[in-house]
């Protein structure tokens, strides 16, 4: 007889607008780095646009030559302003339990820098297995393939292009700057309103076996 259960799972999450709210921390050191720099930026527009990497971001505000330096310096600056500053989303640290509770293991795989990442981590009590920093989009397949991740959630677009690209099912939350539509229409499989949806979700993907996740994909 088949069985009815599927094994314990490994599950990805994106950190930014998926575990985090980062936009009060992010915000706050844009307008420090804005101080430092001399140059403007506007915090309030760039915290709209969450996810892709901080170079993305930067180019909008200083010459491509001064991009790395100025990368460098927001990084060094980050843990100042950003990590005390920053919430869980509901349901993040349930949700991370989750896997857990199934038998599985739970990684973070982020476009942040990854030693903020952990900072961010560390700071609001959620342990998971592992956290891969620095990789966007379909980069983060690198890392998902390598932990054999069953299943990566996310909030942008490029979540779930990565997700795709690691043969993962890709599980949207809208929390982030990509509504549910536009996530659907990218190819998300499961799209969810927020992560606390997201216990109950995968407690019926872990019960329902290989049928329940071909009736995911469809």
């Amino acid at each position: 007889m088949a069985s009815t259960t599927r094994p314990a799972p490994t599950v990805g999450f994106d950190l930014d607008m998926t575990l985090i709210d980062s936009r009060p921390g992010i915000r706050a050191c844009y307008l420090a780095l804005t101080e430092r720099t001399g140059t403007y930026v506007d915090a309030d527009l760039a915290v709209t646009r969450l996810g892709p990497p901080l170079v993305e971001e930067l180019a909008y505000w200083f010459p491509a030559e001064e991009i790395e330096a100025v990368a460098d310096l927001y990084r060094e600056m980050y843990p100042e302003y950003a990590v005390t500053a920053t919430p869980a989303l509901p349901g993040a640290r349930e949700s991370v339990a989750a896997v857990r509770e199934a038998g599985g293991r739970a990684l973070v795989v982020t476009a942040k820098y990854e030693p903020n990442a952990k900072l961010h981590l560390a700071h609001l009590g959620i342990e998971p297995d592992a956290v891969i920093g620095d990789l966007w989009a379909e980069q983060k397949a690198v890392a998902l393939r390598e932990h054999g991740a069953d299943v990566y959630v996310g909030d942008h677009l490029g979540d779930v292009r990565g997700a795709r690209a690691a043969g993962a099912l890709a599980v949207a939350v809208a929390s982030g700057p990509c509504g549910a539509g536009e996530l659907r229409a990218a190819g998300a499989d499961v799209v969810l309103a927020d992560l606390t949806e997201f216990p109950g979700w995968l407690a019926d993907y872990c019960g329902a076996g290989s049928a329940g996740v071909d009736a995911a994909r469809a």
